[in-house]
């Protein structure tokens, strides 16, 4: 169980949303923001007042912006995995590591990182479809038949 104190090892420890994204927008702006997370709440109609409506009802998106704040606009070292596992919110920054200043970033560079990101996923894509799905031959998923004796619930029919 974390403590209090643990959590002044946060830099995102008493900040809000909307003082998170007000620091970050007026560093990089919607559009460098839009390029990096991919996120449509700063890209279309974008706004504080919108975007913090948005990032509170979706997890995924705050905690990407979150991570996006801790890693490149703080310029926090990477995190360990198991602290990795954790929210952003909830991960314990080591006392040795202190906030920098923030990374600078360009949208030649997001894009370069959009191309590195469909890469390494079409790779992804391209190992599972390569892998064996795991079915016997005899399994009545791989090859349905309407032959009873391939039903594996048929015992258990009346």
């Amino acid at each position: 169980m974390t403590t209090e104190i643990d959590y002044k090892n946060n830099p995102l420890h008493g900040v809000s949303l909307k003082q998170l994204l007000t620091e970050i927008v007026e560093h990089y702006g919607y559009a460098l923001l839009y390029a990096y997370l991919r996120i449509n709440c700063f890209n279309q109609k974008a706004s504080i007042d919108s975007a913090v409506k948005f990032l509170k009802k979706t997890d995924w998106a705050r905690e990407r912006v979150e991570a996006f704040y801790l890693y490149q606009f703080k310029s926090l070292p990477r995190a360990s995995a198991e602290q990795f596992e954790l929210p952003p919110r909830d991960r314990i920054i080591p006392p040795d590591q202190v906030p920098g200043r923030p990374a600078e970033l360009s949208l030649e560079d997001a894009e370069r990182l959009q191309e590195k990101r469909a890469r390494k996923a079409a790779l992804h894509d391209q190992r599972k479809s390569e892998r064996p799905s795991g079915r016997r031959p005899g399994d009545a998923r791989s090859a349905p038949s309407g032959d009873a004796g391939d039903d594996p619930w048929a015992k258990w029919r009346k």
